[in-house]
């Protein structure tokens, strides 16, 4: 075979290995960007933090370029020595920084779902307050008695959440004790009367009143009143409750009775 001849032999080999390793790679073009524009407007619908929606479709659109390119020098090397090292040192670099890519993963996962946006009144945990921040390793809360706290994105993911703001409707429970000598009737009526002076107070859901128990020296019962929070807030509400009702019982002569002892002296 003369040196002509081997050369040809090797265009014709290496042509058409080139041609579709750039099909390949203009492809991976394409599709990156479809994909990561997709990806946007779905961003854009949840109304996503700008910032965490740019991490989003950067990811999308630099991991297809990366298979891309891989597959397109697949044509011409083999690539399997390198990427098996790359796995080495993914996993090595991964269980060094375990704790970081959790937190990292987990802050990308409560941006794309959002359970909570910033202002929004949660309980996380032992944390109550209203959500400061939100980024890609933490989430910052202020507690509803000024304090600050910075929970890592893995702990908040690990704990029910319950999101204040979301509800829209609220229970607000008022627990009040009666004399045994009172007409119970009259004292749930008066109490589901009063109520309906609680700012933010709503025909539906019922609010009711539910006698619960026989205590030492009262019957004790329970007023349950609901609430619109755009109105409102539960802990106004509780107590205007308790404001109303005590002065409806005034007026109607039920009686709140203290605690009562009982103690016997010798001679």
């Amino acid at each position: 075979m003369n040196f002509g001849t081997e050369i040809e032999l090797r265009l014709l080999d290496f042509l058409p290995r080139l041609g579709l390793a750039l099909v390949i790679f203009i492809a991976s073009l394409y599709f990156s960007k479809l994909l990561s524009g997709l990806v946007r407007r779905a961003m854009q619908k949840r109304s996503l933090m700008p910032n965490a929606a740019n991490l989003i479709v950067d990811m999308t659109r630099w991991g297809i370029l990366t298979l891309g390119t891989v597959m397109a020098f697949q044509q011409f090397v083999d690539v399997t020595a390198f990427l098996a090292g790359l796995g080495i040192i993914g996993f090595t670099v991964g269980f060094a920084l375990q704790d970081v890519m959790k937190n990292f993963a987990s802050g990308v996962i409560l941006l794309v779902q959002q359970p909570f946006r910033v202002g929004d009144s949660v309980e996380v945990g032992a944390y109550e307050g209203m959500v400061q921040a939100i980024d890609l390793r933490s989430t910052e809360i202020k507690t509803f008695d000024g304090r600050i706290a910075i929970l890592p994105n893995a702990d908040v993911l690990n704990h029910a959440i319950v999101n204040y703001t979301r509800s829209l409707q609220r229970r607000v429970e008022v627990i009040v004790g009666v004399a045994y000598g009172t007409d119970l009737k009259l004292a749930r009526d008066t109490a589901l009367d009063a109520i309906r002076a609680v700012p933010g107070y709503i025909e539906e859901p019922v609010s009711q009143v539910v006698f619960k128990d026989f205590g030492d020296f009262s019957v004790d019962m329970s007023v349950f009143v609901w609430i619109d929070t755009a109105q409102t807030g539960p802990l106004k509400a509780r107590d205007a409750a308790i404001e109303v009702i005590k002065a409806a019982f005034d007026a109607n002569k039920i009686d709140i009775p203290f605690p009562i002892r009982t103690v016997l002296m010798e001679k």
